[in-house]
């Protein structure tokens, strides 16, 4: 997948006229790339569409149409697209009770190393988090993190040929996994092409 240009985006006026049909495009686009670990941890992963999406957004909110500040938007959020041979995806650690979440985000400190894929038998692969800048410090983590998953092409072979895929959460104070579905499958083997 390539990055997005300004050329990619709309303009303020035009995406505000055509923001909900837009949005309704994301969110349904995002369905099938979210992943429930369990009740609290959720992996939405990114595509162009999904950063697309969230970029449209945040022009919108600050009213940012001037191109530096548009370029400087592109910067922070391109990253967030895959390459080819990975899969990037944002980790949300959610717990409505704010006292709950408080002491989930000490009991989960450095969960987003903890993070792992493995494609049917092929070797586990761990999660590399949070390249822009650290989001856990010595007593807590943050609610939100940044992944990326690096496979190698024998693994993407598999997985295009339909091999099961787990995600899991290998953190001693919070292991869950999940293997993923059909609509899952198809929707993140896209990230390859």
């Amino acid at each position: 997948m390539h990055a997005l240009t300004h050329d990619d985006l709309l303009g303020l006026e035009r995406y505000a006229r055509e923001r909900d049909e837009f949005r309704g495009r994301a969110m349904a686009h995002k369905r099938a790339r979210t992943v429930h670990l369990d009740a609290h941890l959720t992996l939405l992963f990114e595509d162009r569409l999904t950063v697309q999406y969230q970029v449209q957004e945040m022009l919108r909110i600050e009213r940012i149409f001037e191109p530096g500040a548009i370029a400087e938007e592109l910067a922070a959020y391109n990253p967030l697209i895959p390459d080819g041979h990975n899969l990037k995806a944002t980790l949300l650690i959610e717990y409505p009770d704010v006292e709950e979440r408080r002491r989930a985000l000490q009991r989960l400190r450095d969960i987003e190393h903890h993070i792992a894929l493995q494609v049917a038998d092929h070797a586990q692969v761990s999660a590399i988090a949070d390249e822009d800048l650290p989001r856990s410090n010595d007593s807590k983590t943050s609610a939100v993190h940044f992944l990326r998953f690096e496979l190698d092409p024998a693994m993407i072979t598999a997985w295009r040929a339909g091999a099961a895929v787990t995600l899991r959460a290998t953190l001693p104070a919070h292991r869950v996994e999940t293997q993923l579905d059909a609509a899952q499958q198809v929707a993140l083997v896209a990230d390859f092409d």
